[in-house]
């Protein structure tokens, strides 16, 4: 038996209430961890015996007995004993839930039943007094960290006209032209190409690699380039893996083509080339009608215009990046520096037994650092929640929807108006597993705003290479 309950306490003496029905005996077994014990006399359970016996009788189908009409007596019989151990556990449950509602108590998962717990005494035919076994493990009172002394950087990812270079090439690249030149003339040239394994005088190696592939002519390594020039449709060229391509582009081929990039051997393949097609990216023209494709609606006139507007957009970028980093530390400085005892032994016994899948003790013990992080950084959250009034409305999960579906379809110049869209956030509404994820995303989101308001953060200057190297590092010490 094993009644769901939450609460919370914390008493030096024994206590003992009588609650509705039954008694209820508590007593200290150590830090924030208490036995309560649940006496059930038989005017709590005996009415509601008998009321469960007389409805049985009333639905069981016995063969030679009318539905309906099946003997009390009988019932008891065949029943009675199962249904007096629903009955009294029930009470001893009930009373347990009201003691715990009256107390207000909070409490960490359920309460565990102790051993001393034998339901084979209940007996029938002997009515008495039951008492029934609780330990459970009281949420503690303490004081969240003091953000506002938090030692928080705010990175600056410095926008470098490299960057902007990169991302204006990349802008010219998706809206130029492809055109066909009959020759290969810049590095820039597209080349769609066959590879087929093969010796080094081009013989195709039977049961070898044959596979179709497209590539610029800068991924060659810079000395193999001036091989391709001139080379136009049809034309062919044997290769050697290692020779041709550097090594980030020769792991980027190996991988295409299917091979491994760890065995040398594989490296210094042969392929004959064919090209199937030369190709060429034209850049467009710097005037209105390319800023207007690259930026719509931003009014660009010229190309300073267009790149000023790209810094703004790199910045924003990396800006939000390093507000998720700001987050990171917050969550750490309130995961450090809050103060929090906890019923360990307790937390571990039911961790061990109070869950559907046990665990051994060896399992707890390696799971039981983690399992503290997180639950202290769920009761942190529940104090930040209710101590700010912070609420998640049905119109915040509802806006969360429709930003999602904007998202999904490229952007906000969408109609929102439109039926379909408010047919979807209603069948998003009524999602149960949607609404739960999105009420814990909007409400860590809110508390996270909550906590950025309280820190200081001092502003560090930082380069791109250094905040991704600052990530990754990070992300490899949480994994």
């Amino acid at each position: 038996m094993q009644p769901s309950f939450r609460f919370v306490w914390e008493w030096d003496f024994i206590n003992i209430k009588k609650i509705t029905m039954a008694t209820v005996t508590r007593e200290k077994l150590g830090l924030l961890n208490e036995k309560i014990v649940v006496k059930v006399a038989k005017d709590d359970y005996l009415p509601s015996f008998e009321k469960a016996i007389k409805n049985y009788s009333k639905q069981a189908n016995i063969p030679g007995f009318r539905k309906g009409m099946v003997p009390v007596g009988m019932v008891k019989k065949m029943y009675g004993s199962s249904v007096f151990a629903d009955e009294v556990i029930k009470s001893v449950e009930k009373g347990l839930g009201d003691y715990m509602a009256s107390e207000k108590l909070e409490i960490f998962a359920q309460p565990l039943p102790l051993p001393e717990n034998d339901s084979s005494k209940l007996d029938m035919n002997r009515p008495d007094e039951y008492a029934f076994a609780f330990e459970v493990g009281l949420k503690p009172e303490f004081s969240i960290a003091d953000l506002s002394s938090a030692k928080i950087t705010r990175y600056k990812v410095e926008v470098t006209d490299e960057m902007i270079n990169e991302e204006l090439q990349r802008m010219e690249k998706r809206f130029g032209k492809m055109t066909e030149p009959e020759t290969v003339t810049d590095e820039e040239n597209v080349l769609n190409v066959t590879f087929t394994e093969s010796d080094e005088h081009g013989n195709p190696i039977e049961g070898g690699v044959s596979k179709e592939n497209s590539l610029l002519v800068k991924y060659f390594n810079p000395e193999f380039r001036s091989q391709l020039m001139g080379k136009r449709k049809d034309d062919s060229i044997v290769i050697r893996l290692a020779d041709a391509f550097d090594t980030r582009e020769r792991e980027w081929i190996l991988g295409d083509l299917e091979l491994n990039k760890d065995n040398p051997a594989d490296a210094e393949k042969y392929f004959k080339v064919v090209i199937a097609k030369v190709g060429l990216m034209e850049k467009p023209d710097m005037d209105e009608a390319f800023f207007e494709q690259a930026a719509p609606g931003k009014n660009i006139r010229t190309e300073q215009d267009l790149r000023d507007y790209i810094k703004l957009q790199i910045d924003a970028q990396w800006s939000a990046q390093s507000r998720n980093q700001i987050f990171d530390q917050i969550y750490h400085a309130l995961l450090e520096h809050t103060q929090i005892e906890f019923p360990a032994d307790f937390l571990k016994r039911w961790m061990q037994n109070g869950t559907d899948k046990p665990k051994t003790p060896q399992q707890v013990e390696e799971e039981f650092p983690t399992f503290v992080s997180q639950l202290k950084w769920t009761l942190i959250v529940e104090k930040i929640v209710q101590e700010n009034n912070i609420e998640v409305l049905p119109d915040d999960i509802r806006e969360f929807a429709k930003q999602q579906l904007l998202g999904y379809m490229g952007g906000s110049n969408i109609d929102v108006n439109q039926p379909w869209i408010n047919d979807y956030l209603d069948k998003m509404m009524k999602d149960r597993k949607f609404v739960e994820d999105s009420y814990h995303r909007i409400q860590s989101e809110k508390v996270f705003a909550w906590a950025e308001g309280q820190v200081h953060p001092v502003e560090q200057s930082i380069s791109v290479e250094e905040f991704t190297k600052m990530q990754e590092e990070h992300r490899h010490h949480h994994h």
